[in-house]
């Protein structure tokens, strides 16, 4: 997917080059193989000059973030474009992610995602509210026919907003291969961000792994860097022995109005050959969580800190590396001095560097010796057995061989109907999730549809009974245990009351929220038809906008609310128009 030092310069052509514009590092060019037009898509907004909030494959929780984020002046409502000829592929509307956004599909083979919509264009927003009345949910995942919602470049299809699962106004906007459905780095296609600013290195780390797996017992040192734009460097020399691998933190700034954002690229050389490179080009969306064998997963959870570690684990899927050596792990043992440089690049090619020298010691460290326990290895499925457990790890779970620990606590006070269970612990992440049984300790016959499984947090995992036991699926590992949800979700009125006026008033809003289980679903009936209610996950709010089915007068609206535990709330009010 990466090529890299090249010694000569790529004549223009319509793909994508990437230069590394510093003089130390003249001749050398990262670009892709693959050909993307540059000349095919406009920008999706009009904001001048565009700047970011966020970048193409910046470092979230649990993910790469899957597109570039437009900062819209911390406010909605500014036009958003088709960037190119083509149809409306996809409509989705979500309580959270997205929230409200579209994909189109163009004719050169790719597709493009606008999220986070505060509204669709007149037209597309009547084939919303359609759909949503004949299937009766607010929530719709639809594929229209090719023939069904034609767009032109240019053309309005909706304004930039804030729904969903965002942390403020913006436009969510990404660029995907239609057959595929790997995501695509949009500045590749001519998307440009002004820019000139190098990225920025924070932290420089060695790892002693001495031919032990990565986790959060191994040795870490943190090795004192200076400098800024674009020139760094070790404050002194590094002793190692033994196998080390490095890790690095570095965030990148453009010009103008920019949010701290991700870099594109990070390489690393030993004594000037390359031994490790990972490029942010595209990635598939189920390898994303990856990204916790990625970073250094375990100080990610203590600090914060986002480590990127320049070695690789041999159950990570990525396909993000190239010109690994050993899986990017150096032995430092013939007693020399060693020449080691980062070369860290943004999306637009701008680069910043850090040298540093490491003194290698005489001999090779003894591996430590392995901690008892049991080794799960990151290439089979894996099983583990007690009178009160079950757990099934299926192949593709674990970055890396595991060794396996397993704790059985006292059962928690209050509403819980089995022991606590530890689970290995927080500090391993998981690529998918794990099948968990607990048995039950005399669940009675009335609760067992309510019985779920939740986290020593108190965090539903879900789950449903099955012959004795309660299994569900957790993501992560953790302690766990049974508890049930009686308890239906609660509706709190916001703007209206029994046999209030609501004259002169566009919406009824509402808090809804859920004590465990989660809410499932919600239904209003207005007069004993259903009516559109749309939600919003981060603000807990419902809402229905009045239209046409409201007419003067009185009228009656109910709203029913579930959980996942079928638990259901009622409310009923009158009001006048």
């Amino acid at each position: 997917m990466i090529k890299n030092l090249i010694p000569h310069i790529i004549k223009p052509a319509l793909f994508v080059c990437f230069v590394l514009t510093a003089n130390f590092i003249q001749a050398q060019q990262i670009f892709s193989t693959n050909k993307y037009p540059i000349t095919d898509f406009r920008q999706p907004l009009d904001i001048m000059p565009p700047a970011l909030a966020g970048s193409f494959g910046e470092i979230r929780g649990n993910h790469f973030h899957s597109g570039i984020d437009f900062r819209t002046n911390q406010r909605e409502g500014y036009p958003v474009y088709a960037v190119a000829d083509g149809y409306i592929s996809r409509l989705r509307v979500q309580n959270s992610g997205f929230g409200q956004a579209l994909y189109i599909n163009h004719p050169n083979g790719f597709t493009t995602v606008y999220g986070h919509l505060q509204r669709f264009s007149p037209k597309i927003a009547t084939i919303v509210k359609n759909l949503e009345y004949e299937k009766k949910s607010f929530e719709i995942d639809e594929f229209p026919d090719a023939t069904l919602i034609p767009v032109r470049k240019g053309e309005v299809i909706a304004w930039s907003g804030n729904r969903g699962s965002s942390g403020g106004p913006h436009l969510h906007f990404e660029i995907r291969d239609t057959k595929t459905e790997e995501t695509i780095n949009p500045q590749f296609f001519g998307i440009n961000i002004p820019d000139n600013i190098p990225p920025i290195i924070h932290g420089l780390y060695v790892y002693r792994l001495n031919g032990k797996v990565f986790n959060e017992n191994t040795p870490k040192q943190a090795i004192g860097i200076t400098g800024a734009n674009g020139n760094y460097k070790a404050l002194a020399p590094i002793s190692l022995s033994g196998e080390v691998g490095f890790g690095i933190v570095t965030t990148d700034r453009h010009n103008g109005l920019s949010g701290t954002n991700g870099v594109y690229s990070i390489q690393l050389e030993l004594d000037g050959k390359l031994i490790y490179t990972s490029a942010l080009e595209r990635f598939s969306f189920e390898n994303s969580k990856a990204i916790n064998s990625h970073i250094d997963y375990p100080t990610f959870l203590n600090t914060k800190r986002s480590i990127q570690k320049s070695f690789v684990e041999p159950g990570n899927p990525l396909k993000i590396y190239s010109g690994l050596v050993n899986s990017g792990k150096i032995n430092f043992n013939d007693g020399a001095s060693h020449q080691l440089r980062y070369i860290i690049t943004d999306s637009k090619g701008n680069s910043s560097v850090l040298p540093f020298t490491v003194n290698a010691g005489s001999a090779a460290i003894a591996a430590l010796i392995t901690p008892s326990g049991t080794i799960f290895p990151y290439n089979k499925v894996n099983e583990f057995n007690t009178d009160d457990i079950k757990v099934i790890f299926p192949q593709g779970t674990l970055y890396n061989d595991l060794n396996f620990t397993y704790k059985k606590l006292p059962k928690p006070a209050g509403n819980s109907w089995s022991a606590l269970h530890q689970i290995h612990n927080r500090y391993t992440p998981l690529h998918v999730g794990f099948e968990l049984w607990i048995k039950t300790d005399n669940l009675p016959e009335n609760l067992r549809s309510k019985a779920l499984i939740v986290n020593s947090n108190g965090s539903s995992q879900g789950g449903s009974f099955d012959n004795g036991y309660v299994k569900a699926t957790p993501k992560n590992f953790g302690s766990f245990y049974i508890s049930t949800d009686t308890i239906a979700p609660r509706i709190v009125p916001v703007n209206i009351a029994e046999g209030k006026s609501m004259a002169g008033l566009s919406k009824i809003f509402f808090k809804i929220s859920d004590n465990l289980s989660g809410i499932k679903s919600f239904n209003g009936y207005l007069d004993g038809q259903w009516v559109l209610m749309e939600f919003d996950t981060k603000t807990a709010t419902l809402w229905h906008s009045f239209d046409e089915r409201t007419g003067a007068g009185k009228h009656i609206l109910e709203l029913v609310v579930n959980d996942m535990k079928e638990n259901t709330r009622h409310y009923k009010v009158s009001f006048s128009k």
